[in-house]
């Protein structure tokens, strides 16, 4: 007859366990994998498949004691404090570059069209709607989700499983996250929202020196046109600031 003791069942469980459930909470926090869309069975087995597969890079992890609740709860309570502070972080990007695309829209006009956005249950734009698209993509096409997964690997490292369970919150500051929305934003949207402020000053000197053109008219048109002629100039550099942001946020868990 097979049989276990308790210590053999703990030493094959921990490993497991404290892995998977700081990615369950990355998967609950990030976009994409977060939306109704990714049944919850896939984000479970994707957690579960990071856990056995990443076992080789990670460090020892503490035998601790399952039939200790207070123990337990907090060592459950700090995963799920990383897991879902790097899914913020990865939010943030995808946020600031929606920032940048509301910037733009109101500077080209198009922000009066606004439309229901059943993935935030608020009000959106269409450049902003398309920005959110690009970066999807973008996140997928430039690796940034392997880039994300070595980071969740490498914080086992920086903020090990046991000891000061709340330590992370001290060393990486996560509540002054929210001020790179506005950083990146106004970084990426600064090219085009400089070309249509200059749009606009021309706009405004021709209605000085010829005042029977409405410029009322003609500015929405001009504005609008080469507004899209900055976007189409500036999509093919996006992946640069997509990628240093992400290497930003990221950096505090390595």
């Amino acid at each position: 007859m097979i049989g276990f003791t308790e210590a053999e069942i703990l030493a094959w469980l921990n490993p497991l366990l404290w892995p998977f459930v700081r990615c369950l909470a990355l998967f609950a926090g990030m976009p994409l994998f977060s939306q109704r869309t990714v049944p919850m069975p896939v984000r479970t087995g994707l957690a579960l498949f990071f856990a056995v597969a990443a076992q080789p890079s990670l460090p020892p992890m503490p035998v601790l004691p399952l039939d200790s609740p207070p123990l337990l709860l907090m060592l459950v309570a700090q995963q799920l404090l990383i897991g879902l502070s790097m899914g913020f972080a990865v939010r943030i990007v995808f946020a600031a570059l929606e920032f940048a695309g509301e910037l733009i829209g109101l500077q080209m006009g198009l922000n009066f069209a606004g439309f229901f956005d059943p993935a935030t249950g608020s009000q959106g734009t269409a450049t902003a709607r398309f920005f959110g698209t690009l970066v999807a993509f973008l996140f997928v096409v430039t690796n940034g989700h392997l880039m994300l997964i070595q980071a969740l690997a490498a914080s086992f490292h920086a903020f090990p499983v046991g000891q000061e369970p709340f330590a992370f919150l001290r060393a990486a500051q996560p509540q002054v996250w929210g001020a790179e929305i506005f950083r990146i934003g106004l970084w990426v949207a600064l090219p085009v929202v400089a070309l249509l402020l200059f749009v606009n000053l021309m706009l405004g000197v021709i209605s000085r020196v010829a005042p029977q053109l409405n410029v009322f008219s003609i500015g929405f048109p001009v504005t609008v046109s080469v507004g899209l002629l900055g976007l189409v100039a500036t999509l093919p550099l996006m992946q640069v600031p997509l990628a240093t942001a992400l290497e930003r946020v990221l950096a505090g868990f390595s």
